[in-house]
């Protein structure tokens, strides 16, 4: 399926193409647990609950369920949100994180929850997504992901094991080839269907097609047990305290305050 989309956005956004510079420097507790994620992994891996794979068995996490029962609702409102490229910003221009692997345009992003922190706005225009995504267990994010055609988001890692990633297929075109590589695992996404993974797996995305790919991306709590769930706690609180994430927000309550503007 084809998707258009309306690029524009507001003016206070625009630029020469390039990710404007990042204010806020990653987490200290991220910087420091570069040096010292493998511990940190191991011992989250070692207290985990369910298999540390790549790619893991949606079995194992039954409200995923609900997701796949309500996908076509749930794209509707994604269809009348995030397709609007004014609405759904580069997550290049939202967070700090992504401006090295996420070329400005490609790769946009709605936003629902991030680390925790409910969009208000975002999710009053989507109610029957928030009432099925709020019920995920230990939901961390949650938003709509859209991939533009020929984009290649570059192997990266996420920051902890203590996540988990979630995607519901919302549009994946039936054209080309439209793929992730989790480790050594490729991957290929279904309307309708749910894919889990462990982003801290080396991994990256390809849309080799004419036509924009969106999914509902999902980060929950992995199930643990002490002392993995300490470790993961500690982590997260600090990292949604930090400047970094709350950057980030800052720059969805800009951008959303901007479109406002616009529709006056």
């Amino acid at each position: 399926m084809t998707v258009s989309r309306n690029d524009a956005a507001p003016a206070m956004w625009r630029n020469s193409g390039k990710p404007r510079k990042a204010t806020a420097r990653r987490p200290l507790v991220i910087r420091i647990g570069r040096h010292l994620r493998g511990l940190f992994d191991r011992m989250i891996a070692g207290s985990s609950l369910v298999a540390n794979d790549p790619v893991l068995d949606v079995r194992h996490f039954g409200w995923t369920a609900q997701l796949r029962d309500q996908w076509q609702t749930i794209r509707d409102e994604a269809e009348s949100v995030a397709l609007r490229g004014a609405d759904a910003p580069s997550l290049a221009t939202i967070s700090p994180d992504h401006r090295a692997i996420a070329e400005v345009g490609k790769w946009r992003s709605f936003f629902l929850w991030g680390y925790g922190y409910p969009i208000e706005d975002n999710l009053a225009r989507c109610p029957a997504t928030q009432a099925i995504v709020s019920r995920v267990p230990g939901l961390n994010s949650a938003f709509f992901s859209i991939l533009a055609p020929g984009t290649h988001i570059p192997a990266h890692r996420g920051v902890t094991k203590g996540l988990i990633t979630c995607h519901l297929g919302l549009f994946v075109p039936r054209d080309g080839d439209v793929r992730m590589r989790v480790g050594d695992r490729v991957v290929r996404w279904a309307e309708g269907e749910t894919l889990v993974f462990d982003d801290t797996y080396d991994h990256e995305v390809w849309n080799d097609s004419a036509a924009t790919r969106v999914v509902l991306l999902v980060q929950f709590a992995r199930p643990l047990r002490n002392p993995g769930k300490w470790i993961a706690d500690l982590f997260l609180g600090a990292v949604r305290r930090s400047a970094f994430v709350q950057e980030a927000r800052g720059n969805i309550a800009k951008w959303n305050a901007s479109i406002k503007q616009l529709e006056i």
